[in-house]
């Protein structure tokens, strides 16, 4: 991975989304679920669900990234996990923002797999190095990535800012 990063901009965040839900309407493929992958995949999975008209959406919680370029040794689902039988016999599209080492969305493939009627996968970016082979990809690249939701810190409180009782 060189110095040079990928540059999602909200704006182009919105092109990718259409043109990846694009793709899944072209393909055939109506998803009883979206199954989102937070914290990135609530992006994605939120735009492909109005896009395609999905009304059913579900979070999981997975960690695994600790920093830029730092991960655990595996990734591992958190509380609340979704209930695998609100699952039973459903299409499943599973959206994350990038398939990296594809470890996270082998996790919940393999959650999804024996009990649901077909799962597949939809990214705004898939690298070379992934387990999963996505079946929806806007781009693939090798780059790290700067996703407009991430790139700046986190908000803190300002000394003075009280809210009206």
């Amino acid at each position: 991975m060189g110095e040079q990063r990928e540059n999602l901009t909200y704006e182009r965040f919105g092109i990718a989304v259409r043109e990846l839900a694009q793709q899944v309407a072209d393909d055939g493929y109506e998803p009883d679920i979206v199954l989102s992958i937070a914290r990135g995949g609530v992006f994605v999975a939120g735009g492909l669900a109005y896009a395609l008209d999905c009304k059913n959406i579900h979070l999981v919680n997975v960690e695994f990234y600790t920093g830029v370029g730092t991960t655990l040794d595996m990734p591992v689902m958190l509380a609340p996990v979704p209930n695998v039988i609100d699952f039973s016999d459903k299409k499943v599209l599973i959206a994350d923002d990038v398939a990296d080492t594809g470890k996270t969305l082998k996790l919940v493939r393999d959650f999804c797999l024996g009990t649901v009627a077909e799962v597949r996968s939809a990214v705004i970016y898939e690298k070379p190095q992934s387990l999963v082979e996505c079946e929806y990809v806007w781009q693939r690249t090798d780059r790290w990535i700067n996703f407009p939701w991430s790139v700046e810190p986190p908000v803190v409180r300002r000394e003075g800012q009280v809210r009206d009782a």
